[in-house]
Order: C-alpha cells, then structure tokens, then sequence
C-alpha cells in the first residue's frame, strides 16, 4: 500500500544553543515516534567572529545525529572525546545515561566566517536502552554511502537505513531510516517503507510530490501508514531527508535535554548532573 501525505508541519526560525538560527516544525509534539526534535541549522552565512553554536550542555536517555552540508563544527565532551564535523560528516551520538559536550564552529569559521547549514535530530530510545553507555559514531562522508538512480535523475546519501539498493554503514540501537535525497524536475522515486514504521518527508530545496500533494521547501510531511511511498520532484526540482523509524509505544518524561520515561527518572537527570555523576 502506497503511503501518502497525511499532514504538513510548517517550521518556524528560532535561536538555539549560543544564538545560531535552526529551523524547527512549529509543532515538535507532531514528530513521529521515535523522533524528538529536528531542527534545521540555518542556512546563515557569518562574517568573520559571528559564528555561533552550543557551549557545553547534558544530554541523556536519547540519540543526537548531526549531519553537516556546509561549515565546520568541532565537538568534545567531559570524557576528553573530540572531533571535527567537516561537509558530508555525520556524528551519531547515543548519550545514553549521560553526555556533557559542545558543539561550536571550527577556529576557521570563527576567523573567516562562511556559510553553516546542516540537521541536528533527536532520536529517542527504548526504556531498556535509556542508561546504556554513551558512544559516538563519527563518520566522514567519504565513508557514507551514496547512490544515484540510472538515469541519473535521483540521488541519495544513504546515513541510515536503504536506498537506490544501497545501505548504510552506521549502527543504530533501533532501526532507522535517513536518507538525504536530491531529485531533478519531474524525476519519480519509489521508496520502500517498513509497513510498521513511521515515515517523515522534510523538504528544503524546491518541491516534491506524494500522492499529487505538494511538500513545498520549509515543510515537514507526516505520512500514512503503508509499505512504499512515490515521491515525484516538481518544476523546481527537490532536496528532502527521508525519516522513519519504529512507534516506541513509551510513556515520555521530557526536561530540556533529558528524555526519559518518568517523571522520577527526570529528576534524578537533574539531580546526577548537579551533583556531578551524569557522565
């Protein structure tokens, strides 16, 4: 059964972490299970000392996947970990039962400005998974997969899940579908849908066609249950993300960057990162 365009979330620009510009549907309680946030960073071009991003901040009893197109980010965590986010990387961090970290420009962004644009979404976790031990997954994009259609017509990189007969190479604690797809004017692509997983569209590039329902550039698209779903780009061509991933069926307990299951486990978050013993 072919899914369609059940509903479309508009998205409002709003300020986060140190003042950087994300894009957000206007109603985040509209997402998906197991989806929690997605936010959109920017695109917004800094002149040179202007670049902005999250100082260090908690995070626990969920994922957070950051997939940059343009800038360069630099992370690092109480732990000592650090890293770069360059175009095309992707940083899957499962925080699990606890993660303090920051995620700010690299030093020659700060220095010369440049173009930021990239995704950042929240991935939820089952019960059984919230206090599992953080890890990151830093993958550079020379190592995710990427795909195109015969006629060359549709493109795909391939962060998780499957594509264009192609899969990804990160492992997920529940499976998901990310997919970025880029498709020029009046191109048709079939996608296949787990049937009992719930499926977004987010666009932000031109137009794409479910079922003869627009998903205009800013417009996040709910879909109906269903085992495949037809997308067809319009006169201006279409870039969009591809979400989906299983309905956890959980009671959710939410306090700024802390999801659990209870209110109780919401504030012992609070109380181990006060006292110090949340990572």
């Amino acid at each position: 059964m072919k899914r369609t365009l059940e509903s479309i979330v508009p998205t409002n620009t709003v300020l986060e972490g140190g003042g950087f510009k994300v894009r957000r549907p206007a109603a985040m309680g509209r997402l998906m299970s197991p989806f929690l946030l997605l936010d959109e960073m920017g695109p917004v071009v800094y002149g040179p000392g202007e670049a902005v991003g999250a100082p260090s901040h908690p995070h626990r009893g969920f994922e957070t996947v950051t997939y940059l197109l343009a800038g360069g980010m630099q992370h690092a965590d109480s732990a000592g970990n650090s890293g770069d986010l360059n175009p095309g990387d992707v940083q899957w961090m499962t925080a699990g039962r606890g993660v303090i970290h920051s995620e700010l420009p690299q030093d020659h962004m700060m220095e010369h400005g440049g173009k930021m644009h990239g995704f950042q979404i929240w991935v939820n976790l089952p019960a059984k998974d919230k206090m599992m031990p953080p890890r990151y997954q830093d993958i550079p994009s020379k190592d995710i997969p990427e795909a195109t259609s015969e006629d060359g017509t549709v493109w795909a990189k391939v962060i998780a899940g499957e594509a264009l007969g192609t899969s990804a190479v990160i492992d997920t604690v529940i499976p998901i579908t990310y997919i970025h797809m880029k498709m020029q004017p009046g191109a048709t692509y079939a996608h296949a849908c787990e049937a009992d997983h719930n499926v977004m569209v987010y666009a932000f590039g031109g137009s794409v066609a479910i079922e003869g329902r627009s998903l205009h550039d800013g417009g996040l698209g709910l879909l109906s249950p269903g085992d495949s779903v037809e997308l067809t780009a319009e006169e201006d061509g279409a870039e969009f993300l591809i979400l989906g991933g299983p309905e956890l069926d959980e009671p959710i307990a939410r306090y700024g960057p802390f999801v659990m299951n209870t209110r109780q486990e919401i504030y012992q978050a609070v109380e181990d990162y006060n006292n110090g013993t949340l990572a």
